[in-house]
């Protein structure tokens, strides 16, 4: 593995590269100015949403748009828009801390991240500067709402596979626009709408599918909305069918190129993915901090049920990914900060900047919407069973969470899709020669006819953690390589094989992430003060060696036989093994400072 004395890692080369705490971004090293955001954040939802949640649940008319615009009033939806139309102008890691700490907000959350997410930066990215300068001021203040309209009742995953059209008329004038979109956020109030269409007729060239994007604005002819949808959980969020005939849309509004229309899509779903695990992480916490007060305050046999073994278990898992996932979120959106940067120091354009600096680490955006919206369903999952029959009921927010919670696995992309895109990218990255994978593999190929070094004993601290962490990436290599080289251009249809492949990498990005992060507290103040951190750390590494194991052993099960699986499953018991670990006492420790504290505190 190749070590780096500073922060170069481009996107998947964590993979083959050793990154140091120096260079990893932790929530510990939030600003001043980021922590006042956060507490602001917090704030807001405690005074404006957390004393309504009823109200925004019944979808009481004008209430989330007014709640919207109190948002922008403080400055919570301009955060990383540019100056000149407004904005704040705030760089990437800050408009991730809003996501996250809003994210507690429930259906809010939802309304506020689709307005700033898929709603708006659309326009920023790609919007001419007419289009910029008539659109972003009125959305980033609030006073207007944004929406995305990409889904359709027979396109979901296969979002190119859409049926909208839009014809130019015969003046030249207009698109007009003729299908219908479904499952649309905000999409009963919003202003303005990011709507996607296949350009049909003689203008198109002949080598272009036609998919584009249309600003469409409310009140457009031809241009309805269907009433709202009733969910099983985010209730208060608008979401709507659009409908289009004959919808007349300005040439003006057309957002980007013709037929370029799969670039803004897919390009907005990799932002939108680190954010969605930013407010799943904050909707975690929020119901684990609701979880522990219930355990504290809830008596059975004659004691408070947090005094119990099990229920410290459950409690310290949640907070161990719950602490896990904030390490993964906040090292990646620094690198996707630090791209950005990097770029517009090279004369990019703002917007070209941005979008590059989330296409680069598109695999980690992916990763991160499977890891967040799984750790948010564990968590409200696990909250209700703490809550026992109350839980069931509406009267504990619990409940609420865990109905609230169950959309993130489906939206931006579901997690099925995300696993197999981490893969797909992965592996075109490499033929492309942007990521150099072949040498590792080779490698470790070769170690794997090695006699195994199980070292001195005398190592020095944390160095057993810091080996099975290589050691797991060792796994991925060599269990991917071999897929590869047996499957070759058949692997696309062996998509078992591939989601367990994502899972051996998330589970290793998150193992090195946690890491990073605990050697970055140990070195700031210590490792008595730390102590805790550690027992989170090493307890999900010991859990995730496991699981490591369980998804390379169904992997390689799948495509191996005879000596070589034999040869590959040894080598995947070797790069697996964790040192023995008690983490039932690790686990009790992590819960006892939670009761003590009230709150997840870590």
């Amino acid at each position: 593995m190749e070590a780096t004395t500073k922060q170069t890692i481009k996107g998947g080369e964590w993979l083959i590269k050793e990154s140091t705490p120096e260079d990893t971004f932790t929530p510990e090293n939030f600003s001043e100015e980021q922590l006042m955001i956060r507490d602001m954040c917090t704030q807001f939802l405690d005074t404006e949403i957390y004393p309504i949640l009823d109200r925004i649940d019944e979808r009481e008319e004008g209430l989330m748009p007014s709640l919207m615009k109190k948002a922008g009033e403080q400055g919570l939806l301009a955060t990383s828009f540019p100056e000149e139309f407004g904005g704040l102008g705030k760089d990437f890691v800050t408009s991730t801390i809003i996501n996250e700490y809003l994210g507690a907000g429930h259906s809010f959350s939802v309304a506020i991240a689709a307005h700033t997410g898929i709603g708006t930066l659309p326009i920023l990215y790609f919007g001419t500067k007419e289009q910029k300068e008539k659109f972003i001021p009125k959305l980033i203040t609030g006073e207007w709402a944004g929406a995305y309209g990409l889904t359709e009742p027979g396109s979901g995953s296969d979002a190119l596979g859409a049926k909208t059209t839009a014809k130019l008329s015969d003046d030249g004038k207009y698109y007009l626009l003729n299908g219908q979109k479904c499952w649309i956020t905000n999409g009963g109030f919003a202003q303005v709408y990011t709507v996607f269409a296949k350009v049909i007729g003689d203008t198109l060239p002949a080598d272009q599918s036609g998919f584009t994007a249309f600003i469409v604005e409310r009140g457009t002819e031809g241009f309805t909305q269907g009433p709202e949808e009733h969910k099983m959980g985010i209730k208060g969020s608008s979401t709507v069918q659009l409908y289009f005939q004959d919808a007349k849309i300005p040439v003006e509004n057309v957002l980007g190129e013709i037929g370029k229309g799969h670039k803004i899509a897919f390009n907005i779903l990799n932002i939108g993915r680190l954010k969605l695990c930013a407010a799943a992480i904050g909707g975690a916490r929020k119901s684990l901090t609701d979880t522990v007060n219930y355990a504290i305050t809830r008596e059975q046999f004659k004691q408070p049920i947090s005094n119990f073994g099990a229920i410290k278990h459950k409690l310290a898992e949640m907070a161990i990914r719950v602490f896990v996932g904030e390490a993964a979120l906040y090292r990646t959106a620094k690198w996707i900060d630090e791209k950005e940067q990097s770029l517009l120091a090279e004369g990019k354009a703002f917007d070209e900047a941005l979008l590059g600096g989330a296409e680069e680490y598109a695999i980690e955006c992916a990763m991160l919407k499977v890891y967040g919206s799984e750790t948010l369903d564990f968590v409200v999952d696990e909250g209700v069973q703490i809550h026992g029959g109350n839980g069931f009921s509406a009267e504990y927010n619990i409940s609420r969470a865990y109905r609230d919670s169950r959309i993130n696995r489906i939206y931006e992309g579901t997690n099925e899709i995300n696993r197999l895109l981490t893969l797909d990218m992965t592996l075109k990255r490499a033929m492309k020669g942007r990521l150099d994978l072949m040498g590792p593999a080779a490698a470790v190929q070769k170690e794997l006819m090695s006699i195994p070094d199980f070292g001195s004993g005398d190592e020095m601290p944390f160095a057993a953690e810091k080996k099975l962490i290589a050691n797991l990436k060792k796994s991925i290599l060599m269990t991917a390589g071999a897929a590869v080289q047996k499957l070759m251009m058949k692997i696309d249809n062996e998509q078992e094989v591939l989601m367990h492949i994502a899972d051996m990498a998330i589970e290793t990005f998150n193992a090195e992430s946690v890491f990073l992060r605990v050697m970055k507290m140990i070195e700031a103040k210590g490792e008595a003060a730390s102590s805790l951190h550690i027992d989170m750390m090493r307890t999900y590494l010991y859990d995730a060696a496991d699981r490591i194991n369980k998804s390379g052993k169904d992997a390689i099960n799948a495509f191996a036989e005879g000596d070589e699986q034999r040869m590959i499953l040894m080598g995947l018991k070797r790069f697996t093994k964790a040192a023995p670990f008690n983490s039932k006492d690790a686990r009790r420790r992590i819960a006892d400072k939670m009761i003590e504290t009230k709150k997840y505190c870590f």
